[in-house]
């Protein structure tokens, strides 16, 4: 595959984005020490990839510069996934001279004065809390129509006032739990659609093995039980969830597969609807028939069974959202308790997570799906994002498949997906339990955003009326 660079394409400080920018950035996520999770089959499925992420080869012998703006990729074979595009992300080679892989993450040119080559420069910043952009003079596509952005970090509990008062054209990942149909601002229009996402209930099975970079199952987990873990699955009562706690915006999930990808989507798959008759009798059937005083199960050899829950704080929601669930439970005789008695931060809730915390037995979790259906990103046996640890060889089998030369038939992809749906809800390492409508509310000042696929909202066509509406 070719890759041409637009002419006209520069950095934020002038300097053109060149060829070596664009290869830079697979040598860096390919890199060894590279210590973030973007690496992939996009980028693993290139020749000579596999030897230099072992760190057996200097140069990737797939990638070619032809001249400044372009370069050549060589596959190792046809993937489907390549139809939802290659990676597009050039790092700025000379911005990262003399900084090490391992250290580029924590480095000035990351956290203090990046640049980009967007339609805005970043002006200043406070960590954690905002970034004011303005515009940037050596954009490739022209001057964009607003001066600015300032983006700034909002509590959901005064998101609403601060939408009524004018503070903020647009909110992004809005938290749906804040929505009141009945007390919409006269100043803001709310547009929404089928979010590419899901929420889900996720059980730790395993570790990652840093050293052959792959997930590893452990068969004394306390999650290793499918009946257990099938169980749990069925006590959740996500049709009430959705509507109690999401006033609607949220459906019960039925598959890991949403159902924006209606070419692969499985909406006859069963999945776990609520039913505690079939939870308990799970359970009973796997020897779960024996009570502590307080009226818990039992393991099948007679020990206790107190099972940690780890759920990210942040909206109203998220506690009740976390107590309805261990009530569930509850009802079928499973004892679940909070890790640490507490909902989690979120940047700890991910650390911990990621690291396969002993005191974390099952965890609430969620997954932006991206624009491609391959869930091998998040769910191979090389993946650093299977946070459950899964693996089997029927998994590793139909995920190849899907992406197999064979896989740019539609109706033979749809085919192998259907069988990896059936497989995840019979080995239930994740359980998916909520589809997701997304909300935007948008200030009626602000012009030119639109949540049409087909646009791409780069803010470079966006602009504002004179005057904040109120």
């Amino acid at each position: 595959m070719t890759v041409t660079l637009d002419d006209k394409l520069a950095w934020s400080d002038g300097k053109p984005v060149t060829a070596d920018d664009y290869i830079f950035a697979f040598e860096v996520i390919g890199n060894k020490d590279y210590d973030g999770v973007r690496y992939d089959d996009t980028f693993s499925g290139i020749e000579g990839m596999d030897a230099y992420h072992a760190g057996k080869a200097d140069k990737i012998s797939g990638i070619k510069k032809v001249d400044d703006k372009t370069v050549e990729l060589t596959y190792k074979a046809a993937n489907p996934t390549l139809r939802a595009g290659l990676w597009s992300y050039p790092i700025q080679k000379a911005a990262f001279k003399g900084i090490p892989v391992a250290k580029m993450s924590a480095s000035d040119p990351v956290r203090k004065n990046p640049v980009g080559y967007g339609p805005f420069k970043i002006k200043s910043m406070v960590t954690g809390e905002s970034v004011k952009f303005v515009a940037n003079e050596h954009y490739y596509a022209g001057k964009p129509k607003l001066a600015g952005v300032n983006l700034s970090v909002a509590s959901p509990d005064t998101i609403n006032e601060s939408l009524k008062q004018g503070k903020y054209d647009l909110a992004l990942s809005y938290p749906t739990a804040q929505y009141d149909p009945k007390k919409v601002p006269s100043n803001v229009t709310f547009l929404g659609d089928n979010d590419l996402s899901y929420s889900y209930l996720g059980f730790k099975l395993g570790h990652y093995d840093k050293e052959k970079q792959e997930n590893v199952m452990d068969k004394n987990a306390k999650m290793a039980d499918p009946k257990l873990r099938q169980a749990m699955a069925y006590a959740m009562n996500n049709a009430e969830v959705g509507k109690s706690l999401y006033k609607g915006l949220r459906t019960p999930a039925n598959s890991l597969i949403i159902p924006n990808f209606a070419s692969f989507y499985d909406k006859d798959l069963k999945g776990y609807t609520y039913d505690p008759k079939k939870a308990k009798k799970l359970l009973a059937d796997a020897g779960y028939t024996k009570k502590d005083k307080d009226g818990y199960l039992l393991t099948p050899d007679g020990k206790p069974l107190v099972i940690h829950l780890a759920s990210m704080s942040g909206d109203k929601i998220a506690e009740p959202l976390a107590k309805f669930y261990i009530q569930n439970w509850k009802d079928i005789g499973i004892h679940v308790e909070l890790t640490d008695g507490r909902l989690m931060e979120f940047n700890s809730f991910y650390d911990r997570i990621e690291k396969d915390d002993k005191d974390i037995d099952i965890y609430l979790g969620a997954w932006g799906t991206g624009t491609d259906v391959n869930p091998a990103g998040l769910y191979s046996r090389t993946s650093a994002f299977n946070y459950s640890r899964y693996v089997s060889k029927e998994n590793d089998k139909l995920l190849a498949e899907g992406q197999s030369e064979k896989a740019f038939d539609t109706a033979y992809r749809a085919d192998v997906y259907k069988k990896w749906q059936e497989l995840m809800v019979k080995d239930a390492p994740v359980v998916p339990t909520l589809f997701r409508y997304s909300l935007n509310p948008v200030n009626k000042r602000l012009q030119g955003y639109s949540l049409d696929p087909e646009v791409y909202n780069t803010y470079q066509e966006m602009y504002v009326t004179d005057k904040a509406v109120k």
